[in-house]
């Protein structure tokens, strides 16, 4: 399937109404988002049942803005309507075929369970196991 360019009108209910959805932040001044796109467009071809979705963040300064995105290219990935991974920067096609695969195998139950572990201040605090 073919990349879809997203709005601030429709990214919400494509995030949410689908199961994975990567998004790549780009504009067309930036010479690694232009490098990035036929990585992004290839990958959208070889995994059609995954949203590969663009945001040009020149034309939607708003929902760039909205995201906080402060550098291009970022990439999103979305699983469930829960975004589960964001950077900066381009990745080469292992590390977005690796991306995928992660994402996909995410026990969503414990993601959402950690989710509100945090939103209810319940999570325990993290043990530094390399230090007594």
């Amino acid at each position: 399937m073919a990349t879809k360019n997203l709005t601030y009108d429709d990214f919400e209910s494509v995030v949410t109404g689908n199961g994975v959805v990567l998004v790549d932040f780009w504009a067309s001044w930036c010479g690694p988002c232009r490098a990035f796109g036929p990585v992004f467009e290839q990958s959208a071809l070889a995994h059609p049942e995954v949203v590969h979705a663009k945001v040009d963040t020149q034309a939607e300064r708003d929902l760039a803005e909205t995201l906080q995105i402060r550098s291009i290219p970022t990439v999103m990935a979305f699983r469930d309507g829960v975004l589960v991974y964001r950077q900066a920067g381009a990745l080469p096609p292992a590390a977005l075929e690796d991306l995928i695969t992660r994402v996909r195998q995410l026990d969503m139950v414990e993601v959402r369970a950690k989710i509100a572990a945090r939103k209810s201040g319940t999570e325990p605090e993290r043990v530094d196991v390399h230090h007594k």
